[in-house]
């Protein structure tokens, strides 16, 4: 007999497109909370057979919201998974068996792996080689740093590592790849204004070839092919514009 229970979160904005399959995958937890930041297509809709709870609140960013849905939970074991990505069957029984353990385990919370797939491909190299993320987690001793964009978890405690992996699909088309990266780039202004001094040709120009370079060959990134150069490309540039946006944020010009 399972002991402990899952509440399974899962962030959305207009995610259509994914929402059912994400929903269906984390369907063993014991609860399921969609957290929905005013989504303007049919998500809300398509997902309700699928969810215990609804949460709807205008989005500030991914940690805020995230750190604002995880007391609600009515379940101290969380599982977060974003919209485009998937638990795969492996990683559900990696999880529920080690619930049968779980007063052995000394950890608050895990790190799990992700396979990416990019442009019809999965990435194996580019940077993404060893990605992990950590997902499942104690409510009461884990939270999100304070961080506009890539904001991990803050554990008050050991974390130890799943063996199974998650799959993230970060790809719905290049134009709307390239909208969240200018997303992605105003929000990371805002976390490198305090940290960051006089915008330098070393920002604008070193930053981003350096930021190319490490992708492609460092990472190995040519090995994923042209999947590989375009990664390395955009990660580049996303570099670039970060410091374009903060030098416009510092002079108030949109």
């Amino acid at each position: 007999m399972q002991k402990y229970k899952i509440s399974a979160i899962v962030p959305c904005y207009n995610e259509s497109h994914n929402i059912v399959e994400v929903l269906k995958s984390v369907e063993f937890c014991d609860e399921v909370i969609l957290v929905d930041s005013n989504s303007t297509d049919n998500t809300v809709a398509l997902a309700q057979p699928y969810i215990d709870k609804l949460l709807v609140r205008e989005y500030e960013h991914s940690a805020s919201q995230k750190n604002w849905a995880i007391p609600q939970a009515r379940n101290e074991w969380i599982l977060l998974v974003d919209a485009d990505e998937r638990v795969t069957p492996a990683l559900k029984e990696e999880i529920l068996n080690l619930f049968e353990k779980i007063d052995e385990q000394p950890h608050v919370g895990y790190w799990i792996g992700r396979l990416n797939f990019f442009m019809g491909k999965q990435v194996r190299y580019s940077g993404w080689k060893n990605d992990k993320v950590i997902r499942f987690f104690r409510k009461s001793k884990c939270r999100y740093a304070d961080k506009h964009v890539h904001s991990e978890i803050i554990a008050n405690g050991s974390v130890g590592y799943l063996k199974n992996k998650l799959t993230h699909y970060k790809y719905i088309g290049i134009d709307a790849h390239m909208r969240k990266l200018q997303r992605y780039a105003s929000h990371q202004a805002l976390d490198y204004d305090q940290k960051t001094g006089k915008i330098t040709f070393f920002h604008i120009i070193v930053k981003p070839i350096w930021s190319f370079t490490k992708h492609y060959f460092i990472q190995r990134g040519f090995l994923d092919g042209f999947v590989g150069l375009t990664i390395a490309y955009l990660r580049g540039y996303m570099v670039f514009m970060r410091y374009v946006k903060l030098w416009l944020l510092r002079r108030g010009i949109d």
